[in-house]
């Protein structure tokens, strides 16, 4: 268990020392598209290729933002729009930390974020039918991968978070509804 402790400490640290630019307050005049594309399970296309690079694909996530008129990868001096099919991250792992009593629920992505479910990080449920996302950050989602959610449904069940047939998750002194079992 200090094991996990430990890894869930060293996350945390990394992302605290990532050091994102401020692209929610970059106003470009120039306005443009980009043909890019990020898919519904987390690929990164340009013009129909898929972007192999991943520490490319780490750097435009650092520059992605969602506003009124849709995704874009902004700079101080463009904002070029791309176009996203579902949520523009994946948690692709799931890990617990903290206590019993006050677990901490930490999610990585397939960009390199690691962030803890609360009240900044909510867990929620939208789409038809509903699927378990999380805030990453501004307005920017990560869905949640298969292996992701059933380690969180594992947990919540081993917790038994279970109220009128609806289970719940608990970080941070905050609980989520994921949704009915029925």
């Amino acid at each position: 268990m200090q094991e996990v402790q430990a890894l869930f400490n060293e996350l945390l640290q990394a992302q605290q020392d990532k050091r994102l630019p401020p692209v929610s307050s970059w106003q470009p005049e120039r306005h443009g598209t980009i043909d890019i594309r990020i898919a519904s399970d987390g690929q990164w296309f340009h013009e129909g290729d898929v972007i192999a690079r991943h520490e490319l694909v780490v750097l435009f996530a650092g520059i992605l933002r969602k506003d009124e008129q849709g995704y874009a990868l902004v700079t101080p001096a463009e904002r070029l729009a791309i176009e996203v099919e579902d949520a523009p991250f994946v948690a692709v792992d799931m890990q617990v930390g903290g206590s019993q009593e006050e677990p901490e629920l930490l999610f990585s992505t397939n960009v390199e974020d690691h962030i803890v479910a609360g009240e900044e990080h909510p867990i929620i449920l939208q789409s038809d039918p509903a699927r378990p996302y999380i805030r990453v950050r501004d307005n920017l989602l990560a869905s949640l991968s298969r292996p992701a959610y059933y380690r969180l449904v594992d947990h919540c069940l081993s917790r038994d978070a279970v109220a009128d047939d609806r289970l719940f998750a608990q970080s941070q002194g905050q609980k989520f509804d994921l949704g009915s079992l029925v």
